[in-house]
């Protein structure tokens, strides 16, 4: 039987305080329509912004779920991974890949890892070698520059110029998937990007968004997630971009006035349901 709603298995960790992760995933898809089914990946106490927090290994109760959802014979239009914690579970996503897509499933790997050149402390040079693997079996991939430098086992450089970041988009997706997105690029007068390359039409893609002086977790899983919902809606890619960027910059300004503890995130309670508005093309740019 056909379901009236798209789903999509979101493989990710949840905090129980401090939006991030499953706690940003499942309400920024459900808005835009579309039926989460999460497998946790581990489950904390907070997010990992606050001290002292309680980590759950969730590794060995991966594929008992998985086999329950086999004998009921499910199958996802899209599958969504975020932060794993080791490479066994990169292992058990693969596998989950292989026996839960159709040929027409979304299959996007946020490939988590580190962010401003260091790798997170959890992880280590047997993590990259797994997650190298894993964006093979992806079409869609979002690294931020981190992320894509360690990928391709290439020194970070934080001024790498928009000719460095097309070479690696385009040798990321000679690994395998079909769309490289790549964010936190370096821009002029404090500005950002998100570069992206279409390998199925030859084009690159650019948005940028202004800086604001705050940083927030979540908000690489909140741009995700719009990504994958604007697909699974039917939007090209360059729509899904505007619309992620956007979406981020939102959230960060509606919350950047209050007096607000930055570790609980974005306060997307009070922007989701800009997700319903319709399109408005603002800032994608097609590059040479």
């Amino acid at each position: 039987m056909k379901s009236p709603v798209k789903k999509i298995a979101a493989i990710h960790d949840l905090s129980g305080y401090g939006r991030s992760s499953l706690t940003v995933v499942m309400p920024v898809l459900s808005a835009m329509g579309i039926y989460v089914c999460p497998l946790p990946t581990a489950i904390l106490s907070t997010n990992s912004s606050f001290s002292n927090f309680h980590f759950a290994d969730m590794t060995e109760h991966m594929r008992p779920i998985m086999a329950h959802w086999k004998q009921l014979g499910l199958h996802f239009d899209g599958i969504y991974s975020g932060f794993l914690g080791s490479p066994e579970q990169t292992i058990i996503v693969a596998d989950f890949i292989r026996d839960f897509s159709q040929p027409d499933s979304l299959i996007m790997v946020d490939p988590v890892l580190g962010d401003n050149g260091q790798l997170y402390e959890t992880f280590d040079s047997k993590m990259i070698k797994s997650m190298q693997k894993l964006i093979c079996s992806a079409k869609i991939i979002t690294p931020n520059l981190t992320e894509a430098c360690f990928l391709l086992d290439e020194p970070y450089n934080p001024e790498a110029g928009i000719d460095t970041i097309k070479d690696y988009a385009l040798r990321l997706a000679q690994k395998g998937p079909e769309t490289v997105i790549i964010t936190s690029v370096p821009g002029d007068g404090g500005h950002s990007a998100v570069i992206a390359w279409d390998a199925n039409d030859k084009r690159f893609w650019k948005t940028g968004c202004h800086y604001l002086p705050a940083e927030y977790p979540g908000t690489g899983d909140t741009f995700s997630s719009v990504i994958c919902g604007s697909i699974l809606q039917g939007d090209s890619l360059p729509i899904a971009l505007d619309r992620a960027v956007h979406f981020v910059s939102y959230g960060v300004r509606a919350t950047f006035g209050y007096e607000h503890d930055a570790r609980e995130g974005i306060l997307q309670e009070r922007i989701l349901r800009s997700l319903d508005t319709p399109v408005q093309i603002s800032s994608y740019e097609l590059m040479g």
